[in-house]
């Protein structure tokens, strides 16, 4: 017998809840929420909107929604909204899905949902569940936390704290980059080991700007650290920029504003199930732009985690 949420048509059947971050895309959800709302009443859903205030408030609302029998759960917010929603439902016979309304969005835009709430709104509920993997990060104090993007240690980490800080409010890319520009201001490279456990592939040491570890091609609003990754391979895709002077990092930023394209010789590449990585020095990780906790940091896929709506593929995708 067939799971009855394997089709759009028996998703009709449950009613949807969505959890909003009242405080993503620097406070623009409840502007959207009416037309959102008219969206979801055109497609003929039974909806419930709860509006939260804090990523723990949101997976609290979500355990005991879990707990009453929902079964099919969205977050409205970004990927650290996403994250939130991830992690509670981690497990449960439900199916999530994602109104992007962040600064970055990049699981959104893997899904290969629009980037316009409204737009993906209509996709979503269009769309079909589809499984999608997780990564799972167990930080040097103890703490085991999941994400579905990005994250990494180094500089990318640093502009973490400010691009949910005082850059918050700024648009998209430019809210990553302009952290990026402050944080490399003070900035002093890592020396960074990453081993790969489970694997014939030889550790690798380097003087690094950061080293990454996505699912999804993009982080940061569309940076293309791992332009080969899609979030159902399996894979981790691990990421190292070694050492640039400020100059060559500024070389780079005409492209990284535009395609986010990352074109230099420092940059290398592995696909890999697990990966360990540690730092000279006391360091952040950071998983969709979320800090997780302090390295060493042990990192590893999990594949086929979560089922989440995403557009129908055409035949031929």
């Amino acid at each position: 017998m067939g799971d009855p949420l394997d089709s759009t048509r028996a998703l009709h059947e449950h009613p949807v809840i969505v959890f909003v971050n009242s405080t993503a895309g620097g406070g623009r959800a409840r502007a959207y929420l009416p037309r959102i709302q008219k969206t979801f009443e055109s497609f003929q859903f039974r909806t419930q909107f709860v509006m939260t205030g804090s990523a723990a408030e949101l997976e609290s609302s979500v355990q005991k929604a879990i707990l009453l029998g929902q079964r099919v759960l969205l977050a409205m917010g970004g990927d650290g909204t996403f994250q939130a929603l991830a992690n509670a439902a981690f497990g449960a016979d439900v199916v999530l899905g994602v109104l992007p309304l962040g600064g970055g969005n990049d699981f959104a835009a893997a899904l290969g949902l629009p980037n316009d709430p409204v737009k993906a709104a209509e996709a979503v509920l269009g769309g079909q569940p589809r499984s999608v993997d997780l990564v799972r990060a167990l930080t040097a104090d103890g703490q085991t936390r999941l994400y579905a993007g990005g994250g990494g240690v180094g500089l990318d980490a640093e502009a973490a704290r400010y691009a949910s800080g005082g850059y918050r409010h700024l648009p998209g890319r430019l809210r990553y980059i302009a952290s990026a520009l402050r944080a490399l201001g003070g900035y002093v490279p890592l020396n960074v080991r990453i081993d790969f456990p489970g694997n014939n592939l030889p550790a690798f040491e380097a003087r690094a700007m950061l080293a990454a570890v996505l699912n999804s091609p993009t982080y940061g609003a569309g940076l293309r650290l791992a332009p080969d990754a899609t979030i159902d391979d399996g894979t981790l895709h691990v990421v190292i920029i070694e050492e640039l002077s400020k100059f060559g990092v500024l070389r780079l930023l005409p492209r990284l504003m535009g395609s986010g394209e990352l074109r230099t010789s420092s940059v290398k590449r592995w696909r890999v199930a697990r990966v360990r990585l540690t730092a000279d020095r006391p360091c952040l990780f950071h998983g969709d732009g979320e800090i997780l906790g302090p390295t060493p940091v042990e990192i590893e896929v999990v594949p086929k985690a979560i089922r989440v709506l995403a557009p129908k593929l055409s035949w031929g995708s």
